[in-house]
């Protein structure tokens, strides 16, 4: 019985000192998506804190394909719109990495996570990433102000008033017409 129990707490213990050598990482939450015009920069960041300091990060982008699945790839670290910065420890110990890419394209659009990494660390993690939409800006055909607009209108409405009137006018006008036709036949046909 001795025997056993001194071998349980020995598995015991070599369990929970596994269990401390581990890293355990928490992740903060991801901003859901940035709006970015095309030929800007975005700035993407992923955060997280770990037991015991910062583990190996990668960015990748996970790109919509064609029949509606997505691939996974590393973002391009050599590309010279690329900048990643190593993290930024924050005054509460959180660890934060950031993704700065210039002169945004549009097939730069996609959802951004990190990748976290460590030899320590139980399950490699992704994080919730954020999705980047990179849009061309709505050129304006008529570049009016608003007091131009407001000005327009009015007078398509007052244009529009008169034509009712007009119409509406020129319709009691015939009716009046042919009501005293009317008159005169019956008064001619009364003397007949």
């Amino acid at each position: 019985m001795v025997a056993v129990t001194f071998l349980f707490l020995c598995f015991w213990a070599a369990g929970v000192h596994g269990d401390l050598s581990r890293i355990q990482v928490t992740l903060e939450p991801d901003r859901p998506s940035l709006r970015v015009q095309l030929s800007h920069t975005a700035h993407l960041r992923c955060c997280y804190s770990a037991t015991r300091g910062a583990v190996e990060t990668t960015w990748y982008i996970s790109i919509q394909t064609v029949n509606g699945t997505s691939a996974l790839q590393g973002v391009d670290r050599r590309d010279n719109r690329v900048t990643v910065d190593e993290g930024n420890l924050t005054a509460a110990g959180v660890m934060c990495h950031t993704l700065i890419l210039k002169e945004a394209r549009l097939n730069d659009s996609g959802l951004y996570q990190c990748f976290l990494n460590h030899s320590a660390l139980r399950h490699s993690v992704y994080t919730h990433g954020t999705f980047l939409q990179v849009y061309r800006p709505m050129v304006k055909i008529l570049d009016i102000g608003e007091s131009t607009k407001n000005s327009i209108l009015t007078a398509e409405g007052m244009l529009l008033m008169v034509a009712v009137l007009l119409h509406g006018t020129m319709m009691l006008y015939e009716e009046t017409q042919s009501n005293e036709e009317e008159k005169g036949q019956k008064g001619r046909g009364e003397y007949l």
